[in-house]
């Protein structure tokens, strides 16, 4: 199965990141795609593209040694060094590259990619260059782990609000699972770094916030994002220290937003404000 766009992007953002952080004459890695193999996609920097295409397999090369190992592995010289396979000089040999690290990008015990981080010259790598290798791909862990639970809760979430439309949201049972689930997206989507997956956290919000709502109600009055985000969790009963955790805000902040929304919607409560949100579709 080939890798997924949202994947292909998230490694050329943490190759982009990589190079930024740390001078490299070359970034480059690419996705699972398929059992056993990357196929390096993406390369930051100048290159001849000689290694754009190449699939590597696990247990072969520098990245795919790394990748048996589950750890990264360093070279001064690509070219004479031990302890790896080398059908893959010619590839390297052609973008002219010499010394070179390679980490896995391991998310719930499955690689999913890998980073390498490489110089056109035989030289140790240092200590700073290893760690910014080695962080850029720990950040990219971290990013397709959240990618991935949003959407298992998109998918989740798929057609629930057709029966949800019908009821009465004060009745239903599921309503404070999907409240939940509401909520989890919006803190989600603050950690997401691809743009098409937060648009589509984005929409789902909003069709479950609407789902409970009557149409031809009065005009809604318009809340903010962090104002949303943050009344989505008072809604479930979350103290301000609690918001401000899962929101990474300082509780003053939270205290803000939540007296910028009661002011929108003229309430004077937690309680109120809450089930004013819900009344006008601001909140499932």
């Amino acid at each position: 199965m080939p890798p997924s766009t949202a994947d292909i992007r998230q490694v050329n953002r943490a190759l982009t990141s990589l190079r930024r952080a740390i001078k490299l004459d070359l970034a480059f890695g690419g996705a699972v795609s398929g059992p056993g193999h990357v196929q390096l996609s993406e390369m930051v920097g100048v290159t001849t593209g000689a290694m754009r295409g190449v699939t590597v397999g696990f247990g072969q090369g520098l990245g795919g040694r790394a990748v048996a190992l589950r750890r990264p592995i360093a070279v001064n010289d690509y070219g004479s060094a031990k302890g790896i396979s080398h059908q893959y000089n010619h590839v390297v040999a052609a973008e002219g590259l010499r010394a070179m690290a390679a980490v896995p990008v391991v998310v719930n015990r499955s690689v999913r990619a890998v980073l390498y981080g490489a110089v056109r010259q035989a030289v140790p790598l240092g200590d700073r260059t290893l760690d910014a290798v080695r962080d850029a791909a720990r950040d990219l862990e971290q990013s397709l782990a959240v990618q991935d639970e949003v959407n298992r809760r998109l998918a989740d979430l798929d057609g629930e609000t057709a029966p949800l439309d019908c009821a009465d949201p004060a009745s239903s049972p599921r309503w404070e699972t999907v409240r939940e689930a509401y909520a989890e997206l919006r803190i989600l989507a603050q950690q997401v770094a691809d743009s098409d997956i937060r648009d589509r956290v984005s929409a789902a919000c909003e069709k479950l916030a609407e789902a409970g709502n009557h149409p031809g109600g009065p005009p809604v009055p318009a809340l903010s994002a962090r104002e949303l985000d943050v009344l989505s969790c008072v809604a479930l009963g979350w103290t301000n220290s609690d918001v401000a955790d899962q929101l990474g805000l300082r509780i003053e902040t939270v205290k803000s937003y939540l007296r910028s929304a009661m002011r929108r919607l003229g309430c004077h409560s937690r309680l109120d404000v809450v089930n004013t949100a819900r009344g006008l579709g601001l909140l499932p």
